[in-house]
């Protein structure tokens, strides 16, 4: 789709036509990391809306694709790495783009730190079934270990990115190809014991199952919803290798939207044969048994996949690897971005001349999460947790900057058809609505003291207050800005600009 104005393109020095469109689809899924999601995503959603599980993916679905086709249309009329960042600068000014920017960078950041745990707990564990000695996998509880362990992966996850696309490329094909075949064949392997009668379960599929009405109230459907927000999360970053891209501005926005369709397709399959293999009974392989809920892969791999249930354990640790590689893109561009137009230090500008990759931003990205993953391990492995809870506040706000910066940027085009009233304004603003309602519902719910793991401050919940405080810590950071770099802020290097 075309938006019918001139591309703004600014080079920042990356390099030119490094992904295709299947590169950049391979790179979606990777950040989204599907073997990483669904491991600690199934349990939680299964147990607020039981057999609605395939109909809570798929109503999640449609804020994801809402937003988009938004994404798109910017992209089409503005390939720029900045994305977020860029485009509500263009459409709202420097202040609102500056904080959508901040969103971004704050939970891109914070999930690399979570992945880099994640990564490291299945590590262990896959040393542990590899040698028949289970305390190895205890080793992840040894802070000073995990700690090392973690920054090793951090640091190699850095170096691959430094060393720009076509090092991505390379590991993520293998990676995400390995997670994908592991996924599909766990899932095809639950419907053959289904078939044979061997499943605990052995639910046969029923339209009740995709009927999102049928959940039993409101607020276990808006919890249920609400997951969607971490689940689908990730499909963005295509959008910022647009100025590396072959087709800046149509391959993004059609990688984008492919790589949400294969996402959905994946999630439906698995939950669908998770279903009809467990149900959603408290019984031992039940996916309302509460002591399997935390880590459903773990407890189910073994008696759906036999002697080969070690390749579970292994697509979940190389989806979390990849996942962490591939997620550093995301923020070491947009810092690019900031830099390149004066909201962030020059530096943050700097392009790898042998590499054509961000290094300095890319660099800084591994660091900041490294320590921000090694002081929260030290302080609590809760606080990590509700942090990592915290980002979806986060992701609503940013996706839904981005979604009336669509609105807003093309409201002249809106209205010249009926086509481009649905593209550039109806869809978008439904999607950027529904995550603002979602934005609001957690901050409202996430004020409780018994929200994520229980911990408050002052009878108010730590998700709360670690999500609502780093916001409030970027408008800090952006006042500083103001006084220090006042040219961004008047507009003068990224003027606000309309359709």
């Amino acid at each position: 789709m075309s938006a019918d104005v001139g591309v703004v393109q600014e080079s920042k020095g990356l390099g030119k036509g490094q992904v295709g469109l299947l590169g950049a689809v391979v790179i979606g899924v990777s950040t989204i990391a599907p073997a990483y999601t669904l491991t600690g995503a199934l349990g939680p959603t299964a147990s607020a809306v039981g057999i609605h599980l395939p109909a809570i993916f798929l109503v999640g679905f449609i804020p994801m694709l809402l937003v988009a086709l938004g994404y798109r249309a910017l992209n089409a009329a503005m390939p720029d790495s900045g994305t977020t960042f860029t485009w509500g600068s263009r459409a709202f000014g420097p202040w609102l783009g500056w904080m959508g920017g901040w969103g971004l960078l704050a939970a891109t950041i914070l999930v690399l730190s979570n992945l880099a745990g994640i990564a490291v707990d299945f590590f262990f564990l896959l040393l542990a079934q590899i040698t028949g000695n289970d305390g190895i996998a205890d080793l992840t509880r040894n802070v000073p270990i995990n700690i090392v362990t973690c920054l090793l992966f951090m640091a190699g996850a850095c170096w691959i990115a430094y060393r720009g696309l076509e090092a991505t490329k390379l590991v993520q094909y293998v990676l995400v190809a390995f997670q994908l075949v592991v996924l599909v064949w766990f899932s095809v392997a639950a419907f053959v014991h289904v078939s044979d009668g061997t499943a605990p379960a052995g639910l046969a599929i029923s339209p009740e199952w995709f009927n999102p009405f049928g959940v039993e109230s409101f607020s276990a459907f808006a919890a249920g919803v609400s997951l969607s927000v971490f689940i689908y999360w990730g499909w963005d970053v295509v959008l910022t290798l647009s100025e590396e891209t072959e087709g800046s501005s149509t391959t993004p926005g059609r990688a984008a939207t492919l790589t949400i369709g294969v996402i959905v397709t994946l999630y439906l399959l698995v939950a669908i044969s998770l279903l009809s293999f467990s149900g959603v009974g408290d019984g031992p392989l039940g996916m309302g048994n509460a002591d399997i809920q935390e880590n459903i892969f773990v407890s189910l791999a073994g008696p759906v996949m036999g002697p080969m249930a070690i390749l579970l354990s292994l697509a979940v640790l190389s989806s979390s690897a990849a996942s962490l590689q591939s997620t550093i893109i995301s923020p070491a561009r947009t810092l690019l971005a900031m830099g390149h137009y004066g909201a962030l230090d020059k530096r943050f500008a700097r392009i790898s001349p042998k590499h054509q990759s961000p290094g300095y931003a890319t660099i800084a990205s591994a660091v900041i999460a490294s320590v921000f993953y090694a002081v929260m391990r030290v302080v609590s492995e809760d606080v990590l947790w509700d942090t990592i809870t915290a980002l979806g506040m986060m992701v609503c706000f940013y996706y839904g900057i981005t979604a009336f910066a669509c609105v807003w940027y093309f409201r002249r085009q809106a209205t010249t058809s009926v086509r481009k009233f649905l593209e550039l304004g109806l869809a978008p603003a439904v999607g950027g609505a529904l995550l603002l309602v979602f934005f609001v519902q957690t901050a409202v719910d996430s004020m409780s003291p018994d929200y994520g793991s229980g911990s408050q401050i002052g009878g108010i919940g730590l998700v709360f207050i670690l999500g609502i405080g780093v916001l409030a810590l970027g408008l800090v950071v952006m006042a500083v800005q103001y006084a220090i770099r006042p040219a961004f802020f008047r507009g003068e290097t990224l003027p606000k600009t309309v359709a």
